[in-house]
This record gives structure tokens, sequence and C-alpha cells, in this order.
């Protein structure tokens, strides 16, 4: 029987109420599964700042190991009523833990952490919901093994704090690995280098490891559940009535993902475009009908009436700017400034030139290190070196934006007439998007303005 992979997030495991949901949803299904989940919800950043902190304090790592032994000992003890069964994950749980406060205490020993150690500590959170939510589904009488990422192959590229899947390697392992007739309860977030280190798959990146794992077996579907209503025409925090987008292409979603739209990873369906697997996104506070997903992800492309088939934002770029009289006709001006940001790890999201300054776009948490990158270059032509963080992206996508004519003029008249000035815009570069730098004041005017020029005339 062809796997059918399914996600759930640290969210859908605040409380035992929606463990309950999780239980029902896995019931439901009536078939063995693939279960990847992420670490338990604030996991991930606690384990960041202890990260930090036993850098300097010793007893960080007791407390840490308390605080996360505490934090879900109620809902095991709730949810398993089998004595051996509850003794021997509380014994997993514990023996993991354990692993986790020697690290911790060999940082403070150090003073200092790799690369590679920081990504291992990090994945703790995500070890630790597999084993707990492995136990309780034994205890609802649903058979299902913890499976680790280290022990049935997924191989990265090797790449720490951003590391890809290498299908090659890893896709003939996993899918014997995972093959029996049983639920697969996998830890998310992370996979394993050639040599055996932890590699993380960037924050967010259980969606990721979900999407490689669906890949691999050859799944039929990855089914994410959410606690939102699945893609909608904007943030349903911002507009009023927004509207269920049903059906997304690969592309779609990942442009919505990448400006801002965080019911995805962005990288989600770069595994599964090539072998056409859908994703299918639910609500774990819906009716759990696991036949009657909210929006499918696939292959299928289509273009509304409308064109524009969502509105979305990111407050999380900054622009570095290089200003000169003659910076867009100097040779090599670029090529020094992208291969040093290149060198330095930084990622550019889109460069946008004129003759008189060549602004880069960035993530906001680089613009400061990209200043003092590109500060020691020599360049003659540059006579200043400006950081503008004071920005927000507004993005409008859908299939046709770029081919039907008048859609970007309809934006800029709906921006102008609240008043909005654009400080910088960008079509073409991808066919489905076009996005508006506004001063972040405006941002959520701009989401409200187009929303409304598309959606509620």
């Amino acid at each position: 029987m062809t796997k059918i992979v399914v996600k759930f997030g640290g969210s859908n495991l605040r409380s035992n109420e929606e463990i309950h949901r999780i239980v029902q949803v896995v019931k439901n299904y009536d078939q063995p599964l693939i279960v990847v989940v992420s670490a338990f919800y604030g996991v991930t950043n606690f384990l960041v700042d202890a990260l930090e902190k036993a850098r300097h304090d010793e007893g960080v790592a007791e407390k840490s190991m308390q605080y996360l032994y505490n934090l879900k000992i109620d809902s095991l003890n709730y949810f398993i009523q089998d004595t051996e069964l509850l003794s021997n994950t509380v014994k997993l749980i514990r023996d993991l833990l354990d692993e986790l406060k020697n690290y911790l205490v060999g940082i403070a020993l150090t003073g200092d952490a790799s690369k590679a150690l920081e990504d291992h500590v990090l994945s703790y959170g995500e070890r630790l919901s597999a084993i707990f939510l492995n136990g309780i589904l034994n205890a609802q009488n649903l058979e299902s093994k913890v499976a680790f990422p280290e022990t049935i192959g997924l191989i990265t590229d090797g790449e720490f704090g951003n590391a890809s899947a290498d299908f090659h390697l890893s896709t003939n392992k996993v899918r014997e690995s995972l093959n029996e007739e049983v639920i697969f309860v996998v830890p998310g977030f992370y996979g394993i280098s050639q040599d055996q280190k932890t590699t993380l798959f960037g924050r967010g990146g259980s969606d990721y490891a979900a999407a490689a794992l669906a890949r691999c077996v050859g799944a039929s579907s990855l089914d994410i559940w959410k606690d939102v209503n699945g893609f909608l025409s904007s943030d349903p925090k911002l507009v009023s009535n927004p509207v269920l987008i049903e059906k997304l292409s690969y592309n779609e979603a990942a442009e919505l993902a990448y400006f801002g739209a965080k019911i995805l990873h962005p990288r989600t369906v770069e595994p599964l475009t090539d072998p056409h697997i859908a994703v299918r996104i639910f609500n774990i506070y819906g009716t759990l009908d696991v036949t009657k997903p909210l929006t499918i992800i696939s292959r299928e492309k289509s273009v509304l009436t409308g064109v524009v088939k969502s509105v979305t934002y990111s407050d999380n770029f900054g622009l570095l700017k290089l200003k000169g009289p003659g910076v867009g006709l100097k040779p090599g001006i670029l090529a020094k400034v992208t291969t040093a940001l290149h060198l330095a790890g930084i990622n550019i999201s889109s460069v946008l030139t004129s003759q008189i300054s060549i602004n880069i776009l960035l993530a906001k948490k680089d613009l400061q290190n990209a200043f003092a990158v590109v500060s020691a270059i020599e360049l003659s032509a540059v006579g200043k070196l400006q950081i503008e963080d004071d920005i927000a992206i507004v993005a409008a996508v859908g299939h046709g934006i770029t081919d039907n004519f008048g859609i970007a003029a309809r934006i800029f008249t709906a921006l102008a007439t609240d008043s909005i000035n654009v400080v910088m815009s960008c079509s073409g570069a991808s066919p489905i998007v076009s996005y508006y730098l506004v001063k972040l004041s405006d941002r959520t005017a701009a989401v409200k303005a187009i929303h409304r020029e598309f959606f509620e005339k």
C-alpha cells in the first residue's frame, strides 16, 4: 500500500485536547502512516537560549533537562494507563534528556560549541516529540514505532543549519526502512550527513523533512495539519473575510511561503515537484475528515478571473544600498559585492539596480553583517553605503500576474488611493509574483488596500 506522510506541528501538541485530536486524525486514516512531528511549541527557542546560556553557566544543563522533562510528563500520565508502556516511554525520554544534559555540560566546560554540536542539540526537541507521541499512539492501540533519521538513512548534503536532503543517497535506504506496515513516527527538522553528523533543515524545516520523506517513499500525498484554515487570500488577522484558496501550484505555494505566508516552510514543495506528490492542508480544529483537505498544492496550474490568488507580506527583509554617480556603469562592483556576501554566508534575496544605486534585498538579520562586509571592500565608485530596514514587502501572487495587462496598475492605484507610497517594486523576477516595498508603518494598510481591490469589490 502506498504510504501517506502526515505532518503535525508543535502547535498541535500544546494541550491534551489537541493531542486527542492528533490521535483521532491518525485513527481516521485507518492505514499505516509516516507521521512527522515538530518540537513542542516553544522548545526550539528554549534550546537556542539554553545553548547560549550554557556557554557561561554549567547549571543550565540540569535546569534545561528538568524543564523539558516536566513539560509533558502530565500528558503522558494522562494518556498512558499501561504502567509498563508508561515506564518504557519515560525511560526513553530520560535517556534522551541525559544525552542532552551531557552536551550542555560539555559546552559549559569549553565555553563554546561547534556548528555540528549546535545542530545536534537543537534536534532534541523533535526527538522528544517523536518518543512522546509514539508512546501515546501505542497506548491508543495503534501499532507505531519511532524511526530516527539517522536510523532510516535520511542523508543530507552536510551543510549545518540549512541542509538539503541527498535523494541519491537517501531514497533506497529510507524506503526500505519505512516499508513495514505500521505507523512510523519520525522527528522532523533534521537529517544526517554522510559522516553521521546531525544537520538541520533550517528553522521550520520539519515541513521540508516531511516532504523529503514523502519523496523517498513515493507517498501518495504529504498531509500537513495546521491550526489555520488552509491558504487564504490574505492574513485573516489583517483583512475581513479572506477567501479560501482550494488549489495552488507548487510555485504559487513556494512564493507565498517565501514572502511571508507561514503555513509552509518555503522549501517544502522543492522535493515534491518532480515526482508530482501533492501537499494537502488540513485544520486540526476542523472536522478531522482526512478525505477533505482545505487546500491542495499540486502541479496543476490555474489562472483565476482576477489573476491574484493571495496577498501576503513579510517584515523580515531590508535593503543594503550602494550609492554613487556611476555604480550602474562601473564593471565588477556587483560581482565583488555578491562574492563577498557569499563568502560571509549571507543570502541575497534580490538585486535592483539603476545608474546611481545598487539595492540589495537581504534578510534583516543579515543587514549589519552585510554592511560590515561590503564596507571592507575597495569600491571606488561607491560614495555612500546605506541600510534601510524600516520597510516591509507586500506581494501579490498568482499565475498570470506578469502575462495579464493592468494588474500592476490596479495595485499601484489601490495603494495610491490610500496614500501609500511604494519605495520600490519588482515584477517579472518570477512570472507569478509582483512585490512592493513600503514603509513598515504602511504595511497593514497596503495589504488591506490590495486585498480590497481584488477580493472585496
